[in-house]
């Protein structure tokens, strides 16, 4: 279930008469919880209560009290043996008239009357495995309010089908703005009275919902008509309460679509709620998903959480803000100055969709200006900071419309907050008609043209700047001297998952800086849209991206262009879950980037909660000079060479099951000489077990005369013949031969060439040449054990992360990155020695807890003990040959490394 099902179920148990047997049920089915799971708790086979409740394993101890008890049956649940031992999370009493709870991981309560408690539903989501942030925990509403008009939104396609349409969805989106713009202006005094919109309907509405639709549009027509036009236009009298609003919201069509009775019920429903709670910030990003098929199962969870917001405004333009105004004081000079420069402050996403960062950074400069007039004896000052200066590009014309309008609910609850409910009112209507969001392809639109040097506007007309999606802005104001600040969370992308038009949007960008990579992330192109615009004028900017663009082979080709044009990082994140209300906390690894093209002699980089101030940051985001790895053939570390294993491209006919070798050695035991053991990246970790067919050149014939060895190469015959590749049909003749050849006589060392992101190492194996390693691996060939040490150290592991990068999150490990350029010191024979050691440790705990496989030997949460020493022993082993100490942490680890790879690159040369 997603949050907004969750949430619905819960507003449906409290409007319920309290039933005492059935209250925990109930709750925990709201969560999601199966009827077999509620089956098992209520004949007592999972329910571990001692108090007579229903406690559920890991999750949450409920009782329902005597009137009066509440307070101290939660104190009873909390103190129960019983709720330790089943590792509980929550606690819950009720008496069917009050509710407590306590979250006992972080010590939060909540006490309310229980038909209250779905405004705090929030708090429970982690019984649904759904991770909360603070802003959803403090209120329910956005979630309510999405959810409600998610219902509205498919009732009314289904009774007008052509609204869902291509040509009609814009229609359907926009009429979903005006409806949100209607409830939030009834409940805060925008129209004259309390739920005037939605009484309007009710009472001029037939129950059957038949002339909904109408009295509906006349409505939107009254907010489209100035009150001296209205009577030369007709508006219906009962219409006439309604203010002029336009700024192209009503204007143009006044169609809307056709209303069933349980259509009519839900909009009437949905004006009953309190919309002074909205939160434009979390609310325009839910709310976009309404109106998205693909998006709408994951209602409720398209939330970026405010800090995170600000970990990208704060370095980029807003903590120099906040210091200039601690080292103004009460000085008004100062203070006039700052809120002059803020004025003229332009905040650009060229990404916006709803808005989300665009309004964050709107509400923060208010409380700074407002501070300001507050010092300045000016409380009720009127802003001077336009919604204009907020500009932004969506793709999608719903989310352009939702940000706009989620900056036009900002600044009015600005006002109200700064200057009152009756300024905010006098100057709120009508709405500005200029259009600061575009509509349209952020890296196909010129961005000069919507953020113009000087501040000047390009004004671009259209008909109905609400209505119709355009691809430029209209705004004409002059902004001169003014700062700009590009920010936005692009959409990422991986190269494999990009159309064709997308692929060569990011081709088209990089010609100029003299690359062509088709392997960039989609959201490298925002990066080189930045480099462009920057020429022109100055400006700064902070995008977050996925991490791969600071890893592996994207390095190179991207940084080398922005680099050698002049740009530099002025501050970044390391990589971190940008997290948002999903379920089992879900999130993409990201990092942020922070660009400018000023001589700054201190950065800032920031790992974690450690911040580091520095001359410069690398483009892996290291506190060092601009040093990146470049593929290379061979080792430049004198190692023995780390290749692809061999690949058969066999139709089966080469490959074995355990069960197919021994029918073959069944049948004719001479087979048994051309069978190996066969692994792959799966077999190393899950510990499956494959054969395969190998057979050198002088004994073909010979395997030929082998029946059961024979059928098979015949498939291998029949599948080469058939395939598209020359090369792959001249192998036809060599049936019997892997079509790629790697495999030594004695001893190797074999790595996936995919490892799982969620282990603490790589994880290689150590065998004889009595097993073939496939295609799906890297193999190290004749080979001495101490091998197995380095690539098993976390160095290594490290280095792996930095060069290799990953496919999706997962590590995609690079010989030619990786391997090649890893700078390893001279080793004694003493060090291979105690490497060799350490090697033999690892092995034989990984043996120790046979039949274990790597995949369940190296999950962090289960590692063994005995494993993790020797892992930790090697460790030390290592890192003293190189630093004659532990490295402190992994940015010391690569600070140590490029350093390294540096001398090294240069020796080679």
């Amino acid at each position: 279930m997603n949050a907004v099902e969750i949430e619905e179920a819960i507003s449906a148990l409290a409007e319920q008469p309290f039933d005492v047997q059935e209250f925990s049920y109930a709750f925990l089915e709201a969560f999601g919880n199966k009827a077999t799971t509620l089956k098992r708790l209520r004949t007592g086979a999972s329910n571990k209560s001692d108090l007579g409740g229903v406690l559920q394993t890991n999750n949450i101890h409920i009782a329902v009290c005597d009137e009066g008890d509440v307070t101290q049956t939660l104190a009873e649940l909390k103190a129960s043996p019983s709720t330790t031992k089943a590792k509980a999370k929550f606690v819950l009493a009720t008496d069917g008239a009050d509710l407590e709870a306590e979250d006992l991981t972080t010590g939060e309560t909540i006490a309310c009357a229980f038909k209250d408690f779905p405004d705090h539903f929030g708090f429970f989501l982690p019984l649904a495995g759904i991770s909360t942030v603070k802003q959803i925990r403090e209120s329910s509403f956005d979630i309510k309010a999405t959810g409600r008009l998610n219902r509205l939104y498919v009732e009314l396609l289904k009774d007008n089908p052509e609204w869902g349409t291509a040509e009609r969805r814009h229609d359907m989106n926009h009429f979903m703005a005006r409806l949100i713009f209607c409830f939030f202006a009834e409940d805060t005094d925008i129209f004259a009275s309390a739920d005037q919109f939605t009484k309007t309907i009710e009472q001029m509405s037939e129950r059957d919902s038949s002339n909904t639709h109408e009295v509906i549009s006349e409505l939107f027509r009254a907010m489209n008509t100035k009150a001296e036009d209205r009577t030369s236009a007709g508006i219906a009298r009962w219409a006439n309460a309604f203010p002029y609003v336009n700024g192209g919201l009503f204007s143009g069509t006044t169609d809307v679509p056709r209303f069933s009775r349980i259509a009519r019920s839900y909009l009437i429903h949905i004006g009953s709620l309190d919309w002074t709670k909205i939160n434009p910030d979390i609310f325009g990003s839910m709310i976009q998903a309404v109106a998205d098929d693909e998006e709408r199962g994951a209602l409720g969870m398209h939330y970026t959480s405010v800090p995170n917001i600000l970990k990208v405004l704060n370095p980029l333009f807003l903590d120099d803000l906040r210091e200039k105004l601690e080292e103004a004081g009460e000085n008004p000079r100062k203070l006039l100055n700052l809120r002059n420069r803020i004025a003229k402050i332009r905040v650009f996403d060229p990404a916006c969709g709803s808005g989300n960062f665009l309004v964050i950074a709107y509400k923060e400069m208010r409380a700074i200006e407002a501070e300001i007039n507050e010092r300045r004896d000016e409380a009720d000052r009127r802003t001077e900071i336009p919604l204009t200066n907020y500009r932004g590009i969506e793709l999608r014309d719903f989310p352009a419309e939702i940000a706009r309008l989620a900056l036009i609910i900002a600044e009015y609850q600005c006002d109200v907050t700064y200057r009152g409910q009756k300024e905010a009112l006098a100057e709120f209507l009508p709405l500005d008609a200029m259009n600061w969001i575009t509509c349209g392809n952020a890296l196909r639109l010129d961005w000069l043209s919507i953020c113009p040097p000087t501040g000047t506007g390009v004004k671009h007309h259209a008909d109905d700047l609400f209505m119709s999606p355009v691809d430029q802005a209209e705004i004409d104001f002059e902004n001169e001297g003014g700062e700009t600040y590009i920010c936005g969370n692009p959409p990422y992308i991986w190269a494999n998952n990009q159309t064709a038009e997308q692929k060569q949007e990011v081709l088209d960008l990089q010609e100029e800086f003299g690359t062509r990579f088709r392997g960039l992330d989609y959201v490298t192109g925002w990066l080189y849209k930045y480099a462009t615009y920057s020429r022109l004028t100055l400006c700064d900017a902070a995008f977050v991206t996925t991490n791969s663009i600071t890893q592996g082979e994207q390095v190179d080709p991207l940084w080398s262009g922005l680099i050698g044009d002049g740009c530099a990082l002025r501050f970044a994140f390391r990589s971190f879950k940008w997290q948002n209300l999903a379920k089992s906390n879900a999130g993409v690894s990201v990092v942020i980037v922070g660009l400018t093209r000023e001589q700054c002699s201190q950065k800032l980089l920031f790992d974690g909660s450690e911040r580091i101030v520095t001359s410069n940051i690398s483009p892996y985001l290291l506190p060092m000079e601009n040093v990146w790895v470049k593929p290379s053939t061979k080792p430049l570390n004198h190692m023995q060479p780390m290749m692809y294993g061999s690949k058969p491209v066999c139709g089966g006919g080469l490959t074995l099951t355990l069960d197919e070798a021994r029918e073959i050695i069944g049948a004719a035991p001479d087979g048994e000489q051309f069978i190996k053991n066969f692994v792959g990246s799966d077999e190393i970790t899950s510990g499956k077990m494959r054969k395969c067919i190998w057979i050198d050149d002088d004994k073909a014939e010979k395997a030929k005369q082998i029946g059961p060895v024979n059928s098979r190469l015949e498939v291998v015959r029949e599948t080469r013949e058939k395939s598209k590749k020359k090369q792959t049909r001249d192998f036809a003749l060599r049936p019997h031969r892997f079509i790629e050849r790697r495999r030594s006589e004695g001893n190797f060392i074999a790595l996936p060439c995919v490892s799982s992101e969620a282990r603490d190492f790589l994880t290689p194996i150590f065998s004889t040449d009595e097993t073939v390693v496939s295609n799906r691996c890297f193999g190290v060939y004749d080979v001495e054990l101490w091998y197995l040490s380095i690539i098993s150290s976390k160095i290594h592991y490290t280095w792996c992360e930095t060069t290799s990068g990953k496919l999706e999150t997962r590590l995609n490990y690079s010989n030619t990155l990786t391997w090649n350029n890893f700078p390893i010191p001279n080793l004694t024979e003493k060090n291979k020695t105690d490497l060799t050691r350490c090697a033999e440790e690892i092995l034989l705990a990984r043996e120790a807890h046979f039949p274990a496989t790597i995949a369940d030997l190296y999950d962090p949460e289960k590692m063994p003990a005995d494993l993790r020493a020797a892992h930790d022993r090697n460790d030390e082993t290592l890192e003293r040959i190189y630093i004659g100490r532990r490295f402190r942490n992994d940015t010391e680890r690569l600070e140590k490394l490029f350093e390294l790879y540096t001398k090294m690159k240069t020796k080679a040369a």
